[in-house]
């Protein structure tokens, strides 16, 4: 039986005192906080790992993704360009710095400063960074995600959704990520994001 997200608190911080050097028990702890939109106290576990092992800063997506829920935009911008010193090829964290900079830059900053992406493997999310860089339309977009069943439905009204938010345009960015919450359910991260979405920008109970 799988447990509640309370539990998994419950877990990881038990986890803790017997694996104080262990840095997992952190961000696991964190990533279920930001699940049960807690970010405040995501963002403090992540810290914690980086004070513990700063090693695994490149590797803390989950702290930019936090930092854009508490609008800590220039320190989730910064997190993602030191993710993608070891991921450079990655279109989510290509993405999501584009939508931290954005909120305290502009769209024109942001669409200036989009880093190159030429070889993510999943088409959907090729498709999203063409969006992003103007080379798309939605509905080219939803088609791809269409195309490839739920999980590429789901990440084609996500990131259509973000890309209208970062546009200003409220109502179609809350229509479509709407929908990648309550129609495109996947055991994904990034589903979980899309229901803190929910819970912080449009006031939708988790």
């Amino acid at each position: 039986m799988s447990l509640s997200l309370e539990q998994q608190i419950n877990y990881w911080t038990q986890y803790r005192p017997s694996h104080p050097d262990d840095v997992r028990g952190y961000i696991q702890r964190g990533m279920v906080y930001f699940k049960l939109a807690k970010i405040a106290e995501s963002i403090q576990d992540f810290d914690h790992a980086e004070q513990l092992n700063p090693t695994v800063k490149p590797y803390l997506w989950q702290r930019g993704l936090s930092y854009y829920y508490s609008q800590q935009y220039q320190l989730g911008a910064e997190q993602f360009e030191i993710d993608l010193t070891v991921n450079s090829q990655d279109v989510e964290e290509t993405v999501w710095r584009y939508l931290c900079i954005a909120q305290f830059q502009g769209v024109e900053a942001a669409k200036n400063t989009l880093l190159p992406v030429k070889n993510d493997p999943r088409p959907v999310l090729r498709s999203v960074y063409d969006l992003f860089a103007g080379n798309c339309t939605p509905e080219d977009l939803l088609k791809i995600g269409q195309n490839q069943g739920k999980r590429g439905n789901f990440y084609s009204h996500l990131y259509l959704g973000l890309y209208h938010e970062a546009e200003q345009n409220i109502e179609q960015a809350k229509t479509y990520i709407n929908q990648a919450a309550t129609e495109y359910k996947i055991d994904d991260y990034m589903w979980n994001l899309a229901v803190v979405h929910q819970n912080i920008k449009f006031g939708v109970e988790l």
